[in-house]
């Protein structure tokens, strides 16, 4: 079952900081079925708590999500940023990590959550992917080159 939907891909998205760019990724899961109206808030939440950005050779990744019971369906919104955005380090929160690549997740079963989270981070330490990935200008070539690597 492939997690990468056409529609919840975003080549440069335009967003004004964390908030926002989970905003806007929640708001399309939402409108698109896949999850329940609280899993914004609920994913909000969490990152206060536990925050998901990661250091990245080509500008930080985020992986921002929350507990199963707010999903109806599983899925992945994935987005390349405009302009990079600070969310707070998972390692340490006191610390900001600049984010140019964020990961939604919304998984129904916590044992999926774990396999897909290792198989991002694998991808976010294959260097010459992400720094494609991120120059992307049009969705729909990301879409391809992310389906092919979760295919």
């Amino acid at each position: 079952m492939s997690f990468v939907k056409d529609g919840l891909v975003f080549a440069q998205l335009d967003v004004s900081d964390s908030t926002d760019a989970i905003s806007t990724l929640a708001d399309q899961l939402f409108k698109q079925g896949f999850v329940t109206e609280s899993y914004k808030q609920a994913v909000l939440d969490r990152e206060e708590i536990f925050p998901t950005g990661l250091p990245s050779g080509e500008g930080g990744v985020a992986i921002p999500h929350t507990d199963v019971k707010y999903v109806n369906k599983p899925v992945i919104a994935f987005a390349t940023l405009k302009k990079p955005v600070f969310f707070k380090n998972m390692a340490d929160k006191s610390k900001d990590v600049e984010v140019r690549f964020v990961a939604m997740l919304a998984m129904k079963e916590p044992h999926s959550q774990v396999q897909l989270l290792q198989k991002l981070m694998e991808m976010f330490q294959e260097q010459e992917l992400m720094s494609k990935l991120v120059e992307y200008k049009d969705s729909k070539e990301l879409y391809d080159a992310l389906a092919s690597y979760f295919n």
